[in-house]
């Protein structure tokens, strides 16, 4: 696969983290981007005995080339030497002008050794997996939504195998190397239960039980999760809120091919409820990449009453206010716009929107039904919801 341009601007001056799960681009798109940085390469063993050793190795690196120093210092997978930041603190303050870039795939490693992220003095951005406006002509959603978005596996001769082995890679070189669980047969057994959690209310009682791990037990590995940048939750919208509604928030797992994979299937497993999760997750993933790659950040959340209307997702923020809903159908009936109803009557002043599986544009009870793949074609950060669909 050739080098996909990806939507990402590059701060020019100040030091950052760039964080983002494994496989989706950071350190190929970094070389691209600063060919001429001085590179740090943790996740080569020898680097890594080196540094580890001597962290302040680093600093005298940067002595040895005084007469040609890098402006750029690239750290690559931080989060397997967090001792290094204090270090790099020093020297960020020691001379303006240098600017840290530091990758990872985890921040688990960075909070519990207690480092502050360089207390400020880095600012913090996120690598996601491809956006279909990034592959353009190459996105096709039915390949998606089978093999998700990953840039590691859309790379890849054999994709479904790459796919097949991207858990494991995750439960081998980070859940288990670097001990962030004690029982990896009970992280496992929860990764498949909570997989039914995947573009739902989050119920940990419901996933200790199947799982038959304890309730804190399941809180920590989702808390894992988090961290290791696999999955995200969504929080209710209940901003003026009119009705009660819920405070269980919903996850996805961060790329809706790895929830496919992950999520066991058989023959009680109806072939269209996954269907229906990965393509929410699909959406779901490509709403995060587009809000935080955008200016001031619009907020992503859900809308659930405790009567059980429901919205997908609610954009909300300075130049932002929609409610999405996705179905995976080819029509648009009647009980598909319930949601939507019921939100606009709460919120008038939002932008209702529904994307299905159809080829239409058309507009049932002044709500814009689209077809998804339009949508995603569409979407780029900068643009407002607002000039994507209309």
């Amino acid at each position: 696969m050739e080098l996909v341009p990806r939507f990402f601007d590059l701060p020019q001056s100040e030091s950052f983290f760039l964080f983002g799960p494994r496989g989706t681009g950071k350190s190929t798109w970094l070389r691209s981007a600063v060919p001429d940085a001085l590179w740090v390469d943790l996740l080569q063993p020898e680097v890594f005995r080196q540094f580890s050793a001597r962290p302040e190795r680093l600093a005298e690196l940067l002595e040895s080339r005084k007469q040609e120093e890098p402006r750029t210092i690239v750290i690559d997978e931080d989060q397997k030497l967090p001792e290094i930041l204090g270090l790099v603190h020093s020297l960020i303050e020691e001379k303006k002008g240098r600017q840290f870039i530091l990758t990872g795939s985890s921040a688990r490693k960075l909070k519990r050794t207690g480092v502050d992220l360089l207390a400020g003095r880095a600012i913090l951005r996120t690598f996601h997996p491809f956006m279909a406006s990034e592959l353009g002509a190459e996105f096709f959603l039915e390949n998606a939504l089978e093999l998700g978005m990953v840039p590691l596996v859309l790379a890849a001769h054999r994709r479904e195998e790459v796919l097949s082995t991207y858990i494991d890679l995750y439960i081998n070189e980070e859940v288990k190397t670097e001990g962030l669980v004690r029982n990896i047969g009970n992280f496992t057994r929860f990764l498949e239960a909570i997989s039914f959690s995947h573009g739902s209310v989050l119920n940990i009682a419901n996933v200790s039980r199947d799982c038959q791990v304890g309730q804190k037990t399941v809180e920590s590995y989702v808390s894992v999760l988090e961290d290791l940048l696999l999955a995200f939750r969504l929080e209710v919208f209940a901003k003026r809120a009119r009705r009660q509604v819920s405070r269980h928030p919903k996850l996805y797992f961060f790329d809706c091919g790895v929830f496919r994979n992950i999520r066991p299937k058989g023959p009680m497993d109806k072939v269209s409820e996954i269907d229906g999760a990965a393509l929410e997750g699909l959406v779901a993933q490509h709403l995060r990449a587009w809000s935080e790659n955008k200016y001031p950040y619009p907020e992503l959340f859900f809308w659930r009453t405790r009567s059980g209307n429901e919205v997908d997702f609610i954009v909300y923020g300075s130049h932002d206010f929609a409610a999405i809903e996705v179905k995976n159908a080819p029509q648009v009936r009647p009980q598909d716009l319930s949601g939507l109803l019921s939100f606009r009557e709460d919120y008038p002043e939002c932008l209702p929107i529904l994307l299905y599986r159809g080829k239409e544009r058309i507009k049932q009870k002044g709500i814009l039904c689209i077809p998804v793949n339009d949508f995603l074609i569409d979407l780029r950060p900068g643009a407002c919801i607002t000039d994507v669909v209309c």
